[in-house]
């Protein structure tokens, strides 16, 4: 079967390249028995795969099985999904099957597998591995012959390096990957999809179809769609009840699409994110500071040690180099909005006393305290007494919440 006709009879409307590529992956891997992971953002239709998979395949007059794991509590996802005996747990009046045992011989499809706990994700690789499964309370094992199609919106291996989903069963799960692109990367196919929906409402409800003027048009195609197909369809179901004129114009239009005349600009980066987001990067810009500093004060013993011992002429360190380090301490204090980083500047900052020469100073070098803790535990009792005592004023002060600095104060036992 080629893709138009597999476009055909499971109602996928679309011309993008993206979208029949998936579709071409879908129709090779059929015949096969191999484990198939689709993923793809929320809305973008990944459920039409698994079904095209199993009718595709010698499995087609087996059951067919769509598990929605994001639906299911966490405390019955392993009876479903394995079936449990009788009396395992409070309200097991009678053994059941689960859904690999019923669909065994057919195709079982996981959506939002990412959802799943890591306990029954154990339970899952142990199928997906050697066909074999235990009923929750029973140690009896049981061969199932299913084939597993899964599904997910989530990054994966972001969810694993958050130890919220297991290595090995994403390596087990993503034999064949297939990626349904989203609508904002199949721009042609976007009026396609809204005139079926038109056609489908206007039968529904008994009206004449709505249509699009080339404004509308214009702003269909370059909207984002965050739902995808899904809010497609949900927009274009609003306005064939609600508008009057068949013939929706631009400014129509607009009123239905959710801040729809914002532009994607950038994301702004707040102050108080870098103090209540954790103490790495606060950590960071003080190793700079101090490697910084350090390198300075090992210049300056030995010039001085070369001076000593020998008659020559002072070497000459241009001014830019003090004036770069300020400029470079200037751009991180304002992004972290630490005041107690002029102590710093004042420890780097050599004296410039005439242009091109520096004057090096006999002194003992001190290391100062590296703890990052000491300095928020003092940078926090200085805004509190400051301020009297007053949390809200005193956290407004340091640039973080106010939870952030209850937080902190009860982290450090600050009276």
């Amino acid at each position: 079967m080629d893709i138009q006709a597999i476009k055909q009879r499971f109602g996928i409307i679309g011309n993008s390249n993206a979208l029949e590529r998936a579709i071409d992956i879908a129709r090779q891997v059929s015949p096969t028995d191999i484990t198939v992971l689709v993923t793809g953002e929320s809305g973008v239709g990944k459920e039409n795969f698994p079904q095209i998979i199993h009718q595709l395949s010698a499995r087609k007059h087996g059951p067919y099985i769509a598990v929605n794991c994001g639906a299911i509590p966490e405390g019955t996802i392993d009876s479903e999904l394995f079936g449990h005996e009788k009396g395992s747990f409070t309200g097991a009046h009678e053994a059941r099957k689960g859904y690999f045992e019923v669909a065994n011989g057919g195709t079982i499809f996981l959506d939002e597998v990412a959802e799943l706990p890591l306990s029954t994700q154990v339970r899952l690789l142990r199928v997906l591995e050697t066909g074999e499964f235990m009923r929750v309370g029973s140690s009896k094992v049981i061969k199932s012959n299913v084939r597993v199609v899964a599904a997910t919106n989530v990054d994966i291996p972001e969810a694993i390096d958050q130890g919220k989903f297991r290595q090995d069963l994403y390596y087990r799960l993503n034999t064949v990957p297939i990626n349904v692109p989203p609508l904002r990367e199949r721009k042609e196919d976007i009026p396609l999809l809204f005139r079926k929906f038109a056609l489908d409402f206007a039968e529904k409800y008994r009206m004449p179809s709505i249509e699009l003027d080339e404004d509308a048009k214009r702003l269909l195609m370059n909207y984002r769609w965050q739902g995808n197909i899904r809010q497609l369809k949900n927009i274009t179901e609003q306005i064939s009840i609600i508008e009057e004129h068949r013939v929706v114009s631009g400014i129509v239009l607009a009123k239905y699409l959710p801040d729809s005349q914002k532009r994607e600009l950038p994301m702004l980066y707040k102050k108080e994110d870098a103090f209540s987001s954790g103490p790495s990067e606060r950590e960071l810009l003080y190793k700079v500071l101090f490697d910084m500093k350090r390198d300075i004060n090992d210049l300056k013993k030995l010039v001085v040690d070369i001076m000593d011992h020998t008659e020559m002429p002072a070497p000459s360190i241009k001014p830019e180099a003090t004036q770069n380090l300020s400029t470079l301490y200037s751009d991180y204090k304002e992004t972290f909005h630490d005041h107690d980083l002029d102590e710093e500047l004042d420890n780097i900052h050599t004296p410039v006393t005439k242009p091109g020469e520096i004057t090096f100073h006999h002194s003992e070098v001190i290391e100062e305290e590296l703890s990052l803790e000491k300095k928020q535990m003092d940078l926090i009792k200085r805004a509190l007494d400051k301020h009297k005592g007053k949390r809200k004023q005193a956290a407004n002060e340091l640039g973080i919440s106010e939870r952030t600095l209850y937080r902190k104060i009860k982290e450090y036992n600050i009276e």
